[in-house]
Formats: C-alpha cells, sequence, structure tokens
C-alpha cells in the first residue's frame, strides 16, 4: 500500500465514464432537437430498465424519491390515518406521510439490521394504522423483511419500502423494491446511481401503476387530457434526467461489484482497529453499499475523528445515517411518543467510511491505514 501516494480521499463522488458520457450527448441532441423533453420515450425506456433490471411488474418514474413515497401514500389513502415510520430515517420517509395527509407514528429500530423488530411495530399497531414503512439504511435488506410483509398482510396494512438507498440490493436473490406493495427508490446524486435528480415507484399491482401515472402529472386523466381526475402535482421525470438514470442503470452491477470490493478491504481492516466495528451484513443479503456503516466506541468524540481525518490525512467521512433521529427534528417532535433508545444509540455511535463507485483498492487501504493512525490497533 502506497500510502504515502494518496493525501485525499472525498467522503463519496459521481461516477460518469467516458463512454457514458459520450452516450448521454449523442441522445441528449435528439431530445433538444425533437423538443420531447418531458415524459418522452427515454422516461418510458428508463421504467422499463429499472422494472426488468429488479424484476418486478411495474416502474414509473418521478421527479424524486420524495415524490416516490408521497404517492404510493395518496394512492394507498392515508389521511388522518397513522403510518408507522422508524425514527432512524431521513426526514422525506416522514414528510411524504405528512404531504399525504397521513400521521406518521414513529417507533425505534433494532441496533442490529436498523428496522424494527416484529414486537415493535406489534405495540404500534392500532385501529388508526394504515401500514408500515420499512426503510433499507445504507443499502441493506433487513432478514426481517419477509415476516414484516407476513405480518402486514395479516393486518390488512400495506408494506412500503423505502428502498431510497438500495438500488440493487438483495436479499436471497430477490431485489429490495420486490417484497412490500410497493416501493420507493432515489436518484439523487449521492445515491450508487443517480439521473441528477430523480425517483421510481415500482410494484406488481397494476392498479398502483395506473394510479401513479395519473398522480405524477398533476392528477390528469391522460397526457393529452385536461381532465383532472385527482389531487396530483408536478412530479414529472424529465427526458434529460432519464437518460442519465438509464446510463447509470446500465453501470449499476459493476457499481455495485466495485464497492463490494472496497467493502471487503475494509471489513478485513476495520476489525483490527481500536473502538471501532462494521455493522454486521447477514449471510444472503447482497448490499450496494450505498454507506459502509462502522459503529464506533461511545468514548470516541465523532466530530473530533473526523476532523482529525480530514485534516490530517484528507479522508472525509460519508454523511451518518442519521446524526439524528426524526423524534429530535424539530419538525417532527409531536409524532414522537414514548423512548426510542436504540435509535439514539445507533445515530450517535456510528461512522459511514468513504466509498464510491471507482473507488480504487489503494484509496480503500489508505483509508485504513488512515483511521489506524487515527485510532490505533487493538
Amino acid at each position: 500500500m502506497q500510502t504515502l501516494a494518496i493525501r485525499k480521499v472525498p467522503a463519496a463522488r459521481v461516477v460518469f465514464s467516458a463512454e457514458s458520457q459520450a452516450w448521454v450527448h449523442e441522445r441528449l441532441t435528439e431530445v433538444l432537437s425533437t423538443g420531447a423533453l418531458t415524459l418522452g420515450k427515454y422516461t418510458q425506456q428508463f421504467e422499463k430498465e429499472f422494472s426488468d433490471y429488479i424484476k418486478v411488474g411495474y416502474a414509473v418514474a418521478v421527479n424524486s424519491g420524495t415524490s416516490a413515497l408521497e404517492i404510493p401514500l395518496r394512492i394507498f389513502g392515508v389521511g388522518g390515518r397513522e403510518v408507522i415510520v422508524p425514527t432512524n430515517t431521513f426526514f422525506a420517509t416522514a414528510a411524504a406521510v405528512v404531504h399525504a395527509g397521513g400521521i406518521p407514528r414513529l417507533v425505534d429500530i433494532d441496533e442490529k439490521d436498523l428496522v424494527p423488530d416484529l414486537e415493535t411495530l406489534e405495540r404500534a399497531v392500532s385501529a388508526k394504522t394504515a401500514g408500515i414503512i420499512v426503510v433499507h439504511i445504507g443499502g441493506a435488506i433487513s432478514l426481517r423483511i419477509p415476516e414484516i410483509r407476513s405480518y402486514c398482510r395479516s393486518k390488512g396494512l400495506f408494506l412500503l419500502e423505502d428502498a431510497a438507498h438500495a438500488q440493487g440490493s438483495s436479499l436471497n436473490g430477490q431485489f429490495a423494491g420486490t417484497f412490500g406493495d410497493a416501493a420507493a427508490f432515489s436518484f439523487y446524486p449521492t445515491k450508487v446511481m443517480t439521473s441528477g435528480e430523480g425517483g421510481m415507484i415500482v410494484s406488481n399491482d397494476a392498479k398502483i401503476q395506473e394510479e401513479a401515472l395519473i398522480y405524477r402529472d398533476q392528477g390528469k386523466a391522460g397526457f393529452l387530457e385536461n381532465k383532472h381526475t385527482r389531487m396530483g402535482y408536478n412530479w414529472r421525470l424529465s427526458e434529460i434526467h432519464a437518460l442519465l438514470g438509464i446510463v447509470q442503470l446500465q453501470n449499476l452491477k459493476p457499481f455495485i461489484e466495485r464497492r463490494n470490493a472496497v467493502a471487503r478491504i475494509y471489513n478485513e481492516g476495520v476489525p483490527r482497529l481500536k473502538s471501532l466495528r462494521p455493522l454486521a451484513i447477514p449471510d444472503g443479503v447482497v448490499s450496494n453499499y450505498y454507506k459502509y456503516v462502522a459503529l464506533l466506541d461511545p468514548a470516541i468524540d465523532r466530530p473530533a475523528l473526523k476532523k482529525q481525518l480530514r485534516e490530517e490525512h484528507g479522508v472525509s467521512l460519508s454523511g451518518e445515517v442519521y446524526e439524528l433521529p426524526l423524534h429530535f427534528q424539530p419538525i417532527f417532535k409531536e409524532f414522537g411518543r414514548g423512548t426510542y433508545p436504540k435509535a439514539e444509540k445507533f445515530c450517535k455511535t456510528h461512522v459511514c467510511l468513504p466509498v464510491y463507485s471507482d473507488m480504487s483498492e489503494d484509496e480503500a487501504d489508505y483509508v485504513v491505514w488512515s483511521l489506524e493512525k487515527t485510532l490505533g490497533k487493538n
């Protein structure tokens, strides 16, 4: 390892190869020449190729992962009802519930897989409950997802997957986004694959697809009609964003392979370090490693550690998942009930090591070396 040859490792990096850029440029000229800038053939191609990739019946492209959450919630009719949401998730998960007219019911998580256990969900379910959102934090799928799905079916609740982190992740060969009644993906620039801005709703239910197509285009019954049948919004994805999504999807498999190669280096090196251990990924799970999560000794000052790594070694750690749970977010305090000790502990005591889709082995080795110099060996 040439530790001294590498002086800067970013937390993340967006990757478009020269070939990908050329592919987009060629088709961008066509899009600009025809003037078909939204809801055109490339949006349809993106939807078809994404649904084929994860082996799901239907996909509807929208302008963000947040929209991809809110539209199914509107279809499920959550207005005035509660939706169970893990407190350890991004703002958008609960915000989509509120914007759809529902009430977030925040619950704690299990520290091992960052998903609420069945006992926690059972305690939270009431006559007011419409459904449950499960979040694939960092790109890993919980082994509990099949039992959560069965529980939802037994209680007549919908299950919505927030798969914003999990493009291409799988459990026992089944892709994220195919376990629930519907799922929402995000293609924000930090994600494993990006369309600049964008999201995707997926489902095996033709009715959900039909309704989502209406909702995303101002609630219009059809693209060329001016008859509005739903309280929709401008949730459309442009053709330019669709082009970016298509070319990134074509590279998703090698992106994930590269990220897993980096994770293997971390898996070997991190256990040797003082005060840090990897969050275990169970057998049967293929994570896309949107985040490489490592658990930090509570005695370690996380901000100081990040500052030291950045200033002394040029290593930037990725953002946490998450620093503040939702019940500590000012806008959501009214929805917090009881205590959330596991989520609070996790949020305070983890870091996310750098990982991106063209990261070299030397860069990963350098991150481990920098951590060793900062934390020491066991």
